[in-house]
């Protein structure tokens, strides 16, 4: 009987010791320790978050229909499949890049229809196991079409551009508040990791309208010089909405890009705020001749071109990326703060695209940077057989709309990503 009780006891005591070491096992794949995970140390020692941008707009049935597009009130449309899929191939961080949650028109109120989405994103982001960061396209003063407003009159009219907020006090004041509700709701949700507080700041090219106050200004000390302190500088706005999310939420890491659509030269006059939980990111593109290429165009990597439209040929190669990745280093060295590429990426035809990209996130790696790809495509098939010049997924052929098994991009990507070890 007694050797039964100890035999029970030791039984006991190993299982209790299997169950110690499994949590522990557990913990050090989650970042969770058995205590409060503190979302900053994701920021600070070294790479940990790899994934990509899902991103999403607000449905103008009147221009696509809402089949392409889906029924709104932002799309495309995204499934549990969708996240499921991202972190199967070893992503561990998704960056949304969405609608602001209030309204774009005056008066600059709550959308409930996309707070709602952004909830559900959340949610089936959380079900995967991503870590997520909230990025805003648009919001007060600011539309979608910001980004592609050089297509005005092809398929929208000008009446959908909107970028008063450069030039509106009301609607920079609406893009504070915005963000403060947006951090009292998500404060406690543990896999919401950073608050982006704009993407892609552009005020140097488009001022307050891009037909009718165009500035054009790709020199970030010419557009100071001009325009510092005024609404048209992104650096007055930026401390305001850092401020009112440290009212509501002292926690959560805020993220802060730069004017020039946060392109790495534009980083160094980007001022830290002084908060001493927030993250400085840059979006690489660079050089845009090859990144952004049609199927057609005959820039190649390594090659030899004008990179940065001096009329001067460049070397393109490892060495040219390393050499303007510097910008980031002496960004970091100089103001002891961490630096995130959020965005980064190409069109999937362009030669040699699967070595650049090797090349590149290796160099992201060796420096301990976060980075997220762009873009992580919906399945929304109306979509992505529609708009898919950035969908990896669908491999180096132009005319190919579906995912393919295999590719040289496919196998880069996923090398790195399983580099991942940590999860929420």
């Amino acid at each position: 009987m007694r050797r039964k009780n100890r035999f029970f006891v030791l039984s006991l005591l190993l299982v209790g010791v299997l169950v110690f070491l499994i949590r522990g096992e557990i913990a050090a794949q989650t970042g969770d320790s058995g205590q409060n995970f503190d979302k900053w140390s994701l920021w600070t020692n070294g790479t940990q978050l790899r994934g990509a941008n899902v991103h999403q707009w607000r449905v103008y049935p009147e221009l696509v229909g809402t089949e392409v597009i889906g029924p709104g009130p932002v799309g495309p449309p995204l499934t549990q499949v969708d996240f499921d899929h991202l972190a199967a191939m070893g992503a561990n961080y998704v960056n949304f890049s969405v609608p602001g949650v209030f309204t774009v028109e005056p008066p600059y109120v709550l959308d409930d229809g996309v707070l709602a989405n952004m909830d559900h994103l959340l949610e089936m982001a959380a079900n995967a196991h991503l870590y997520a960061v909230i990025s805003f396209r648009t919001g007060p003063g600011r539309t979608e079409f910001t980004f592609f407003w050089d297509e005005v009159g092809d398929w929208f009219g000008e009446e959908y551009l909107n970028d008063s907020v450069w030039g509106d006090q009301v609607a920079q004041d609406a893009w504070v508040e915005m963000w403060r509700v947006t951090a009292e709701h998500y404060r406690d949700n543990p896999i919401v990791v950073g608050y982006d507080l704009m993407v892609e700041p552009n005020a140097n090219e488009i001022g307050t309208h891009a037909l009718y106050d165009y500035l054009d200004i790709w020199d970030p000390e010419e557009f100071l010089a001009e325009y510092g302190g005024s609404l048209y500088d992104w650096g007055q706005l930026y401390p305001r909405i850092s401020a009112a999310i440290r009212e509501v939420d002292s926690e959560t890491p805020i993220i802060i890009g730069g004017m020039g659509y946060s392109a790495v030269n534009w980083l160094p006059y980007l001022k830290p705020t002084g908060d001493p939980r927030t993250v400085y990111a840059a979006h690489q593109y660079m050089p845009y001749v090859y990144t952004h290429q049609s199927p057609d165009e005959p820039y190649t990597y390594p090659g030899n071109y004008d990179l940065d439209w001096d009329d001067v040929n460049d070397e393109f190669n490892r060495a040219w990326l390393d050499e303007w990745l510097v910008t980031v280093d002496d960004y970091r060295a100089e103001h002891g703060v961490p630096v995130v590429i959020n965005e980064f990426g190409g069109t999937r035809w362009n030669p040699d695209f699967a070595q650049f990209m090797d090349d590149q996130m290796g160099l992201f790696e060796a420096r301990g940077l976060n980075y997220a790809l762009w873009v992580w495509s919906s399945s929304w098939e109306p979509f992505v057989s529609d708009v898919d010049a950035f969908n990896f997924r669908h491999g180096p052929d132009p005319d190919n709309h579906v995912d393919v098994e295999t590719s040289a991009l496919l196998d880069v990507i996923t090398k790195y990503w399983a580099l991942n070890t940590l999860r929420p």
